[in-house]
């Protein structure tokens, strides 16, 4: 996924900022625990479709 778009890039719910993650190929918001999948590139952004991330350290 490009950097540009991945700055510009801000949770549906909150609004705060996501972090790319390549290896899972998903957007995380910290905030809310919520992962998003990026689907060949295009990252899905609707809450219906976003998987809850356990806490991380």
């Amino acid at each position: 996924m490009k950097k540009k778009l991945q700055s510009i890039l801000v949770c549906p719910l909150c609004k705060g900022p996501l972090v790319y993650r390549s290896g899972q190929n998903e957007m995380i918001c910290k905030k809310d625990k919520l992962a998003y999948p990026v689907r060949n590139g295009v990252p899905v952004l609707l809450a219906i479709d976003a998987r809850t991330i356990a806490d991380e350290k």
